[in-house]
C-alpha cells in the first residue's frame, strides 16, 4: 500500500500511516542519493544543497493534515497594518535620495519560460514594446535611476535551470550600461510520481527522458537559493539593506522612491523587515492571494489554502478587498538571520501536473510572499493599480503595446490622453494565444484610448490604423473569417459573420 495525496489530507495519522510515511521518506532519500551518484562532483555539490531543501519540503508534505488555516481564526488585518500609498507619498522625499538608493537591490524573478504565450526560451526575452523585451525595459529603468540620481542600484536576476543559459548570453549586451547585473539560480527539484511518491528522474540530466523530470520550485525558493549562491552575502558586505522583489513580467513594478524613503526613514529598532504591495481587488483578481491577520501575525492567504467550503467567500470582493501584487520590499539582514536560524516558515503549495505521456506527478512549491509571517514589523501598502501590470497573455500584450501607455526610460505609464484611469477589459480568443500568431493578425496595434471592453473570437485580422471605442465584440464563427478594414472606427459595435477584404 502507498500513502497517497488523498490520505495525507484526512486528519491525524494512524500508527500504520506513520510507518508508511517513514518508509516513503527513507525511499525518497535513497532515490535522491542514487540520482546524485550520476552527477559530476561540482554538479553534485550544488544539487545536494537543492536536495536538502527538497527533503525538508517533502518531510513537511508527508505530515500535511488538511488545509493549513483554521477559517475561524482568520481576521481582517488591523487598519494600521495596511497603509494607503497616498499617506506614504505625502511624506515627500529627502534631499539625498541617492543614499537610500545605494542601500537598495532590485531583484527580478526570471525563472519562467514563454511557453504559455507560444514562445521558446525565457519569458523575459519576449518583445513587449518597440522591440524592447521585459529584460531590456528592466535594465533601462535601473540605468535611468542610476544616472538621474548618481546612484549604484544593482540588478539581480533569479534564474531557473530553464532560463539561465539563454539569459546569461543576452546579458553581454548590457555590459556597457550603468547597471551591475548579478544572477543566481533557484533550486532544481525532482517531480514526484503521484502514486509512488518517488522522483521520476532517472539521472541528474535535464535532457532526453529527463526533460520533464525537474522543475523550479516556485519563487518562495528565493530565500534559500539567494543565501546558498553567495550573492546575498556579497550584497550585505557592500552595505545593501533592502531588496525590491517583483515578477519580471509585471511592467508596473518599478522602483518607487516614496516607499524606499518610508523604509529607510524609520528608527533602526523599528525598521520594517517586509513590505508587501497590495492593490484593490476587481472581479478579474478573485484568485489572487490576500493579506489576513492570523494568530497575531500578518499572513498571506492563497486560494490553495482555503477550505473548499469557503472558496466563494475568499473570492468575494466585499470581504477580501485587496490582493498581493508580488511587489515586495524585504530586509537583507532579516533574510540572512531567518535563513541562518532555519526559521523561514512557508506553506507548501501542492501543484498536480499531467505530463505529455499521461503520467500524473506532483510539484511541491512555495511562494515568496508567504514568508511575511516570519518577519518582524511587516506591513502592507495599498498601491495604485498602475503598479500591477502583468503580461501573462496576448490580451495583456495588446494593452501594453497600444497607445494606452507611453514609454519613458523603460517605464510604462498610462497615457494622459486617456480620460479615465482604468484599463480596458480585453479578451482575445485562442487564435491569438501565440505571440507569433497575435502579431500576424494586427497590421499595427489599434487606437484603444477610448476602449472599455474588447472581445475577439475566431479567425479575425485587423488592418492598419483601426480605432476601437467603447465596447467592441468581434466574433467569427467556425469556418468564417473577419478582416477589419484599414482605417475602420468601431464604437460600441458587435461584428459577426463573414467579412473578407481581398487585394485585387
Amino acid at each position: 500500500m502507498s500513502l497517497t495525496v488523498a490520505a495525507l489530507s484526512r486528519g491525524p495519522m494512524t500508527e500504520f500511516e506513520e510507518k508508511l510515511r517513514q518508509q516513503h521518506e527513507a525511499s525518497m532519500h535513497r532515490e535522491l542519493e542514487a540520482l546524485l551518484a550520476t552527477a559530476s562532483k561540482a554538479e553534485a555539490e550544488v544539487s545536494r544543497k537543492d536536495f536538502d531543501g527538497f527533503k525538508n519540503l517533502f518531510h513537511r508534505f508527508l505530515q500535511v493534515k488538511g488545509p493549513s488555516v483554521d477559517w475561524a481564526k482568520i481576521n481582517r488585518p488591523p487598519e494600521e497594518s495596511i497603509q494607503p500609498y497616498e499617506k506614504i507619498k505625502g511624506k515627500g522625499l529627502p534631499e539625498n535620495i541617492t543614499a537610500c538608493l545605494n542601500k537598495l537591490v532590485v531583484v527580478k524573478l526570471n525563472g519562467g519560460l514563454g511557453t504559455s504565450m507560444g514562445c521558446k526560451g525565457p519569458k523575459s526575452l519576449i518583445s513587449v514594446r518597440n522591440e524592447n523585451t521585459f529584460l531590456d525595459l528592466t535594465v533601462r529603468q535601473i540605468e535611468h535611476l542610476n544616472k538621474t540620481y548618481d546612484a549604484d542600484v544593482p540588478l539581480v536576476l533569479m534564474n531557473s535551470f530553464n532560463t539561465d543559459e539563454d539569459t546569461r548570453k543576452i546579458l553581454q549586451k548590457y555590459s556597457h550600461l550603468r547597471v551591475k547585473i548579478h544572477t543566481f539560480n533557484q533550486s532544481r527539484y525532482p517531480r514526484i510520481n503521484k502514486e509512488s511518491l518517488l522522483p521520476i528522474a532517472k539521472s541528474m540530466g535535464v535532457n532526453g527522458e529527463n526533460t520533464e523530470a525537474w522543475y523550479p520550485p516556485g519563487h518562495g525558493d528565493i530565500y534559500a537559493s539567494f543565501c546558498n549562491s553567495g550573492v546575498l552575502d556579497k550584497l550585505l558586505a557592500e552595505g545593501r539593506e533592502y531588496i525590491f522583489v517583483s515578477n519580471i513580467d509585471n511592467l508596473g513594478a518599478t522602483v518607487d522612491l516614496y516607499i524606499l524613503h518610508h523604509l529607510m526613514s524609520q528608527p533602526a529598532d523599528k525598521r520594517y523587515e517586509f513590505i508587501m504591495e497590495v492593490t484593490d481587488k476587481t472581479r478579474a483578481d478573485v484568485k489572487g492571494g490576500t493579506l489576513i491577520q492570523y494568530e497575531d501575525h500578518l499572513r498571506l492567504l492563497e486560494i490553495a489554502q482555503v477550505p473548499k467550503a469557503h472558496v466563494d467567500e475568499f473570492k468575494s470582493v466585499t470581504k477580501f478587498k485587496i490582493f498581493n501584487t508580488n511587489n515586495l520590499w524585504i530586509s537583507l539582514p532579516a533574510i540572512k538571520r531567518l535563513q541562518d536560524k532555519n526559521s523561514m516558515d512557508l506553506e507548501i503549495i501542492v501543484n498536480p501536473k499531467t505530463l505529455d505521456g499521461g503520467l500524473n506527478v506532483i510539484q511541491l512549491e512555495t511562494a515568496v510572499g508567504a514568508a511575511i509571517k516570519s518577519f518582524k514589523n511587516a506591513m502592507g501598502i495599498n498601491v495604485p493599480r498602475s503598479r500591477f501590470l502583468p503580461v501573462k497573455t496576448s490580451s495583456d500584450l495588446l494593452l501594453v503595446m497600444s497607445n494606452l501607455y507611453s514609454l519613458d526610460a523603460g517605464s510604462l505609464t498610462m497615457s494622459k490622453k486617456r480620460e479615465f484611469p482604468t484599463t480596458p477589459h480585453v479578451k482575445l480568443g485562442s487564435s491569438f494565444t501565440k505571440v507569433q500568431d497575435f502579431l500576424t493578425r494586427f497590421e499595427n496595434i489599434p487606437d484603444m484610448l477610448e476602449l472599455d471592453h474588447l472581445t475577439v473570437s475566431g479567425d479575425v485580422t485587423f488592418g492598419k490604423n483601426v480605432s476601437l471605442k467603447g465596447t467592441v465584440i468581434i466574433i467569427a464563427n467556425h469556418g468564417d473569417r473577419i478582416d477589419i478594414p484599414a482605417g475602420a472606427m468601431l464604437e460600441n459595435k458587435i461584428v459577426s459573420g463573414n467579412l473578407r477584404i481581398l487585394d485585387h
